[in-house]
């Protein structure tokens, strides 16, 4: 063996030492979290590079190599990784559980990392399964709290289910091509112009377990009503472990890009997920309860990108999701603050159609002059034909509340809106060309009817959203608000249904007597 393949198979080591760097300071030593986290994003990035300079060596279908989106993942998840457990040591300062708390954290991470460093779907599924049983004793961390305890019993449940879709997945995948090693799944995959039934159904079945696990309606209650959870949990589960459904599908693109109806699936499901959350979203009060709805509208736009083959793009948003989420957890005291701070302030008159239409003007004007622009710098990029002005559509739409929002009066306060706006639009086509370098292109064709989906979806989003933003008060937003409000009772109904199968078992304490209590004031007065 010659010294660089020498080196290449040594440092091909750092991904399987990531998770069990982090299981044996769950068990030995959970005080020294932080360092254990941050010895993880060494290696890491010793791996990564691996993977930069072509030495990554897959071990036996267990360990994969280092590519872009598995390199992307895992350093994502160490340096958060590291960062929420920081917090965790300080936020759990006084609370006598909290050694238990970091034990649980590390092994969750353990099994985020084990399963984006895996290159065998039969390991990537346990690590899913063993992630959802180390979260659960986080979610429990508090355990005379009935609220939080029916909460993860529901998410249990689901996950219990989506593990269902996962196993019968994997047996049609064995029963056909006779291996679990990613690879030699997608060879045989990309081997045939046709798959066969049992392939496509396992899609199916998988893209069910990713909707399961991403928390799309109607499964989606138990990632609002975890919240009694400590943060830094919160903070875990919205920055990463809520994001391995898209991160899955990603590995698996061409796998997916092969079966229209799971694509189809994925769309019709992410799509009604993103119009319903993005509304019942503005009529949140709790900050983490908001931060809730808007991981659920996300990751909904997640698997809708994923369904129109978007990979590069899905890639990008878990990225700019994940820091974006751990962020917006780790400050919500001071969200509240600035909440409390912003509601002192004197309501403004909503924007008037004339503004609205500017806005809207602008907004897309900007988007598809980035467009006609990348078509001429770079159309490698920008070569779907109407796809790109539609999807120009889309963007500017987008940036739109950015426009109407309220300002200081002035031509240089609407400047600095005008320019904020536009600027959002050049930095996300920015990202969006980075983005496109990194992943292959799909070797499908979008799908006409995915997209044909999102156009009527968001202009549904955009027209009722416009409607209660020009008459708040009006006969449409009074019929439309107490159902927003109880998220379409959604919930309630898939919380009887499943209960009435499998009920929680929930110990509450009997409640003081009343004369007891009255006692217990008047000593204490």
């Amino acid at each position: 063996m010659s010294s660089s393949a020498a080196w290449a198979a040594t440092l091909s080591l750092a991904a399987p030492a990531i998770p069990a760097t982090l299981a044996l300071a769950a068990a030995l030593a959970p005080r020294r979290a932080a360092q254990a986290c941050l010895l993880a994003a060494v290696l890491a990035l010793l791996w990564a590079a691996c993977g930069a300079l072509g030495w990554a060596v897959p071990m036996g279908g267990l360990v994969a190599g280092a590519d872009v989106a598995r390199a992307t993942m895992l350093l994502l998840v160490c340096g958060l990784g590291a960062i929420v457990v920081r917090y965790a040591r300080t936020y759990l300062r006084d609370e006598p559980g909290r050694d238990r708390c970091l034990r649980w954290l590390l092994s969750t991470l353990s099994g985020v990392t084990t399963l984006v460093t895996t290159g065998s779907l039969l390991v990537l599924a346990v690590a899913w399964t063993a992630t959802s049983l180390a979260l659960h004793q986080l979610l429990t961390f508090y355990p005379d709290r009935p609220a939080a305890l029916v909460a993860a019993h529901k998410k249990f449940l689901v996950s219990r289910l989506a593990d269902a879709c996962v196993g019968a997945s994997l047996a049609l995948i064995h029963l056909e091509v006779g291996s679990f090693e990613i690879g030699a799944v997608l060879a045989w995959i990309g081997a045939r112009s046709v798959l066969p039934a049992s392939m496509q159904a396992a899609a199916v079945l998988l893209v069910v377990a990713v909707a399961l696990r991403s928390a799309q309606l109607p499964f989606h209650g138990w990632l609002m009503q975890v919240m009694e959870a400590p943060t830094p949990v919160s903070a875990l589960l919205h920055a990463g472990v809520v994001n391995l459904g898209g991160f899955v599908l990603i590995t698996l693109a061409p796998w997916i890009d092969a079966v229209e109806i799971a694509r189809i699936l994925l769309v019709a499901v992410g799509l009604v997920t993103v119009v319903v959350a993005a509304l019942v979203t503005t009529t949140r009060v709790s900050v983490k309860v908001a931060l809730a709805w808007s991981t659920c509208a996300q990751m909904g736009f997640l698997l809708v990108q994923c369904g129109l083959g978007l990979w590069s793009l899905a890639l990008l948003h878990v990225l700019a999701h994940s820091l974006y989420k751990a962020h917006a957890f780790l400050r919500a005291g001071s969200a509240v603050d600035q909440w409390r701070t912003k509601s002192m302030a004197p309501i403004g008159a909503p924007p008037s159609l004339a503004r609205m239409l500017a806005a809207s003007v602008v907004g897309v004007g900007c988007a598809m002059s980035c467009v006609a622009l990348l078509s001429l710098v770079l159309p490698q990029v920008a070569s779907h034909g109407a796809l790109d002005w539609l999807f120009a559509v889309l963007v500017g739409a987008a940036v739109v509340p950015l426009l109407v929002a309220p300002a200081a009066p002035g031509p240089r306060a609407l400047a600095a809106v005008g320019l904020r706006a536009g600027g959002v639009v050049v930095l996300y086509s920015g990202w969006h060309v980075l983005a496109s370098f990194s992943m292959p292109s799909p070797a499908a064709a979008p799908s006409d009817v995915g997209w044909i989906l999102v156009v009527v979806g968001f202009s549904v989003l955009v027209l009722v959203k416009s409607t209660l933003q020009l008459r708040p008060h009006g006969s449409f937003a009074r019929t439309l608000h107490p159902w927003l409000f109880s998220g379409l009772y959604l919930d309630e109904r898939f919380t009887r249904l499943v209960f009435h199968v499998w009920p929680p078992r929930i110990e509450v304490a009997a409640p003081v007597p009343a004369a007891r209590l009255r006692e217990t004031v008047e000593v204490r007065a």
